[in-house]
């Protein structure tokens, strides 16, 4: 992880959090000290890891959170008393937020910050294929119209219609999709 936000209500709790973090080697941290500004930080730039000290001056922490969750691709740890981590995890685990419980301890903390890490690497490696598999959808849904057109107005067969478009993309040095692309450009467009 390269870059991290801290959101801290107090002075003391950010100086921490960032000697934490400082142990790691974190190309930039980043420290606020309420939601608001935590979220105005959000849409200025991306974070890999959003660390917060709940509860914040302007809110539990807990809205934060979850609101992070749903709208970036940041790993999120957020620190709660003890006594309150079972119900904070029960209010944020299933958005895949991580409870520490405080008094912070450092193996526990470091311990949950290689899961954030490893959580993250994952899901990013699931969101880029997902995304490969999407545009390999559309590319198949792009030759299938292309197909439908070499049949509907050369009166080809699937088959034909098929060996016309690869032979056509291996003659012309092109992709599958932009000999498909040109076809529904000539035919239907």
């Amino acid at each position: 992880m390269d870059c991290v936000l801290v959101v801290a209500g107090t002075d003391q709790g950010k100086a921490f959090l960032s000697d934490l973090l400082k142990a790691r080697a974190f190309d930039r941290v980043v420290a606020v000290s309420n939601g608001g500004e935590a979220r105005r930080a959000m849409i200025e730039d991306s974070y890999d890891l959003v660390l917060i000290n709940a509860p914040l001056r302007d809110e539990s922490g807990f809205e934060l959170a979850i609101s992070v969750t749903q709208s970036t691709d940041s790993s999120v740890i957020v620190l709660v008393k003890s006594e309150r981590a079972d119900e904070a995890a029960e209010k944020v685990e299933d958005f895949g937020v991580l409870i520490v419980p405080k008094p912070v301890s450092r193996q526990i903390f470091y311990q949950t910050l290689k899961i954030a890490t490893a959580s993250r690497r994952r899901m990013l490696g699931l969101i880029n294929e997902n995304t490969r598999l999407q545009h390999k959808i559309e590319e198949i849904k792009l030759v299938d119209r292309a197909k439908c057109a070499l049949i509907q107005y050369r009166h080809l067969t699937e088959q034909e219609a098929h060996y016309y478009l690869e032979k056509q993309a291996m003659d012309q040095r092109l992709t599958r999709r932009q000999v498909a692309e040109e076809i529904i450009k000539t035919y239907e467009g």
